[in-house]
């Protein structure tokens, strides 16, 4: 126990200073953006005067350390800023697009982890037969075509030729789950490179589970092979298989840019191609704090689980 407190701590304090960097690295990157942003803002024909108010409103006129200084004194109240275009505050942006972004996850996440463990433990039993290459082949195959190709071409065909499903949620706005045939698609191409992923670390986790002393020993006295896979190999390829779920919960929240920008779905990603094509700083620092910060925190907890699965070398002593 004191092993795993210690641990605990130490990926705690490793998460606040990740999380402390994240901050420093986005305003950093923000401040390099080349231009300026108030020329940007005002307009094809700018007005001295509008761009100094608007250098003002920015706090442009301010050190960088003392803007430093005060944006992240407002993160830590929960103020991530106001969005120079429309003067709503950041977190509005963040409520709107956060459902449907939040929806496609939850759903691709619900049929990944079935299908992912169900795809792997299949190959790991059927090892060097028929099925286990088939399963290879064919997620080696997906796996290699990439989100915005696969989206076009499912489009193309399931929307566009046969009619069976709708090829963007235009006109649906955030109210998606009025209507779930335009979610088919995008959970589908959401789907199809992280079950490929997982559904092979399962099997890779389970084959060595399989070929170790301890689960030869086990089907020597009698353990079904059933339960031999149950208890002993899959157990294995849980550290793994959790971390790469982390990643993949990351990429489902912070990184679905391509897929909303295809399907037309307005969650975060969609936000934040919006913000950077009209320059709102503020608006683009706010959301890449909330995406950093995100990415440490599922990293820590995956970390967290996978250590608490991860065999021990002294048990199996």
């Amino acid at each position: 126990m004191s092993g795993l407190r210690s641990f605990v701590a130490r990926r705690l304090l490793l998460g606040a200073l990740q999380a402390m960097a994240v901050v420093l690295l986005v305003f950093a990157l923000t401040e390099a953006l080349p231009g300026d942003a108030a020329v940007a803002l005002a307009g094809d024909q700018p007005d001295p005067a509008r761009i100094a108010a608007i250098r003002e409103a920015m706090e442009l006129d301010r050190p960088a350390h003392e803007r430093l200084a005060g944006w992240a004194a407002g993160l830590l109240h929960g103020d991530l800023g106001t969005s120079l275009t429309s003067g709503r505050p950041v977190t509005r942006y963040l409520a709107d697009g956060f459902g449907p972004t939040l929806l496609l996850a939850a759903l691709t996440l619900a049929l990944l982890v079935p299908l992912g463990f169900g795809l792997g433990v299949l190959a790991a039993r059927h090892e060097g037969r028929l099925v286990d290459r088939l399963v290879s082949s064919v997620t080696l195959a997906v796996y290699a075509v990439p989100e915005f190709a696969l989206g076009v071409l499912l489009v193309t065909v399931l929307a566009l030729e046969l009619a069976w499903l709708p090829p963007t949620a235009v006109g649906h706005g955030t109210g998606l789950l009025a209507d779930p045939a335009v979610l088919v698609l995008p959970v589908l191409v959401l789907l199809s490179r992280p079950v490929c992923s997982l559904s092979r670390l399962v099997r890779a986790g389970m084959v060595d589970a399989l070929a170790s002393p301890y689960a030869a020993h086990a089907r020597r006295c009698g353990v079904p092979g059933a339960r031999v896979r149950r208890a002993h190999a899959l157990p294995n390829a849980l550290a793994p298989a959790v971390q790469q779920l982390a990643r993949t919960a990351d990429w489902l929240l912070c990184g679905v840019i391509v897929v909303e920008a295809l399907f037309v779905i307005p969650g975060l990603g969609t936000v934040l191609l919006d913000a950077v094509a009209e320059r709102d700083v503020p608006v683009v620092q706010g959301l890449a704090v909330v995406f950093g910060v995100l990415t440490v925190v599922l990293n820590l907890g995956a970390d967290l689980v996978a250590h608490r699965f991860t065999p021990r070398t002294e048990v199996a002593a």
